[in-house]
């Protein structure tokens, strides 16, 4: 006996309904099955000379600033020769400087951000799936955002003082806001045909903002903690520069040998802490496309 159409749709609805958490949900589920039938040919590699042009930019950069200091165009002391910060870099790191005040300042910005950015992922999911939660907290948001964290360095020494409640302080407030803002614009974006669909398909309503809504927003969320991780580490450099810091992390480094002159080494600094900042960004790139492949093109 053939069933009823009705009875056929019933149990269909119902296994897909529950299934959207075996495949990853919709959103990933779509994504995976748009690329498995795009078959779009691989993109062909650039030409050798394009790909080496990048190291030979930077390398006729650093020999044009070397020819300069040597012919004595540049005095040293304003701006010394790259040669000359590459052996002060050596000598800081062989002597355990640069490794100590690094990892004390990848302490700080890593402490202050996991919590900046568990709190902002919630914070964001709960205005977008809530209109109430998304009233009350909206205006302070709107008027909290664009006040300079910075400014905010005099208030946390007088009431923190200079130790490290004072940097994980900073470094929290500044992430915040960039992951907030970013997980509830993902979330209130999310493609409503996805939700009608899991809607049609029986899905609950739980069902459709963990399977559905969330994976959605994935995007969104990960580009709101790179915002936070770029502006965390310019403001706990700026706080160890301003505040003293008990005397340890970058930021300290980079004004105390400032203050006496020795631009080697503040150049030494700043090379590190642009080689930490890439690494940093590079890492959180990997690990986006390790947790939510589907969201980066990735099968």
């Amino acid at each position: 006996m053939i069933p009823s159409g009705r009875a056929m749709f019933g149990g269909w609805s119902r296994r897909a309904a529950t299934g959207f958490a075996g495949r990853g949900g919709l959103a990933s589920g779509r994504a995976k099955s748009g690329r498995a039938r795009s078959g779009r040919p691989r993109r062909r590699s650039d030409p050798l000379w394009i790909r080496v042009l990048p190291a030979l930019s930077v390398v006729l950069f650093l020999a044009v600033w070397e020819a300069a200091v040597r012919a004595g165009e540049v005095a040293p002391i304003i701006l010394p020769a790259p040669s000359s910060i590459a052996r002060y870099l050596v000598a800081m790191i062989v002597d355990g400087t640069l490794p100590y005040n690094l990892a004390v300042t990848f302490l700080r910005i890593m402490a202050g951000f996991v919590v900046a950015g568990l709190l902002g992922v919630l914070v964001g999911v709960l205005m977008g799936m809530s209109r109430i939660a998304a009233k009350v907290l909206d205006p302070w948001i709107a008027a909290l955002y664009p006040l300079p964290k910075i400014s905010l360095i005099p208030l946390l020494i007088i009431w923190l003082g200079t130790g490290e409640a004072y940097i994980l302080t900073i470094s929290a407030v500044t992430a915040f806001f960039p992951v907030v803002i970013s997980t509830f614009a993902g979330i209130r974006q999310t493609s409503q045909e996805l939700v009608k669909a899991a809607r049609d398909l029986g899905a609950s309503t739980r069902q459709i903002q963990m399977h559905v809504v969330i994976p959605a927003a994935i995007p969104s969320i990960f580009s709101g903690l790179h915002l936070g991780m770029g502006v965390t580490i310019i403001l706990v450099v700026a706080a160890e520069m301003i505040g003293g810091s008990n005397q340890s992390g970058m930021g300290y480094l980079l004004i105390r040998y400032g203050q006496v002159m020795e631009t080697e080494k503040v150049f030494a600094a700043l090379v590190v802490l642009a080689v930490f900042g890439g690494v940093i960004i590079k890492a959180q790139q990997a690990i986006d496309r390790l947790v939510a492949p589907w969201a980066f093109g990735k099968p």
